[in-house]
């Protein structure tokens, strides 16, 4: 494995982690090297083959570098290490995208062709739940599920955005080296949440970019009761510490 820095060329990357994601990766890595930039593969020891495939398809281009992890270490820890790398790099646009097929390629241009145009944005988060965003092969009572967990962390936290828990992002470098990382300790929907909570915190210019979300086609889904639990005390928990003067 490299040393875990990237050549700074071009000025974007990709951070996704994975989790036995092979049929996904088939599919999803091809069409992003279609793209000019660059993918970062955070592996936690996947024991379906993900690694092995990254590491053939790394061994033919030059755009794709990844890190394995001993043991199933989380979403949250995955994306941290990611920009940490990122950041060291030199990279200006972060993206951070899921590997199960939920984020399309096709959005992808889209948000990064919008955001390198709008230079005032430093967060661009790719949303569901505003005009012209949606979900496909959702069941009725998963849409409730994100609809009320991120309209309650929009009013407890007053976060101004609708969909907080989006994990189809871009970051610009210097927002992410203002934000106190070394905090941030959610997984699952919780870090998407205490992500945007710390961007705001520091005052960052947040804006929201319509997407299709497409739920999985293939492997199995990491959401979990305990992963909606964790959301729902730390948004409580954090919404008290605001009203009381303790952000």
């Amino acid at each position: 494995m490299r040393e875990n820095t990237l050549v700074a060329y071009p000025n974007s990357i990709v951070v996704i982690p994975t989790y036995n994601e092979v049929e996904n990766l088939r599919i999803l890595i091809p069409q992003l090297l279609e793209m000019p930039l660059q993918i970062l593969i955070v592996d936690d020891s996947s024991a379906d083959g993900s690694a092995k495939y990254v590491k053939e398809m790394a061994g033919v281009t030059g755009w794709i570098q990844i890190i394995e992890r001993s043991g199933k270490l989380g979403l949250g820890s995955a994306y941290l290490e990611g920009f940490s790398i990122a950041l060291k790099s030199g990279f200006s646009e972060i993206i951070q995208m899921d590997a199960d097929g939920s984020h399309r390629v096709s959005d992808l241009k889209k948000m990064l062709e919008h955001f390198i145009l709008h230079t005032e944005i430093e967060l661009l988060i790719g949303s569901r739940w505003i005009a012209g965003g949606r979900v496909e092969r959702w069941s009725k009572h998963r849409e409730f599920l994100s609809r009320f967990a991120n309209l309650f962390s929009k009013i407890v936290l007053d976060l101004q955005v609708k969909d907080s828990t989006a994990g189809f992002r871009i970051y610009r470098a210097n927002l992410l080296q203002r934000m106190n990382l070394d905090a941030i300790e959610s997984e699952g929907y919780a870090f998407q949440i205490e992500m945007t909570r710390a961007a705001k915190r520091v005052g960052a210019s947040i804006s929201e970019f319509p997407i299709t979300f497409v739920e999985r086609e293939f492997g199995v889904s990491k959401m979990s009761p305990r992963i909606v639990r964790e959301a729902l005390f730390k948004v409580t928990k954090w919404g008290i510490a605001r009203i009381f003067g303790k952000r």
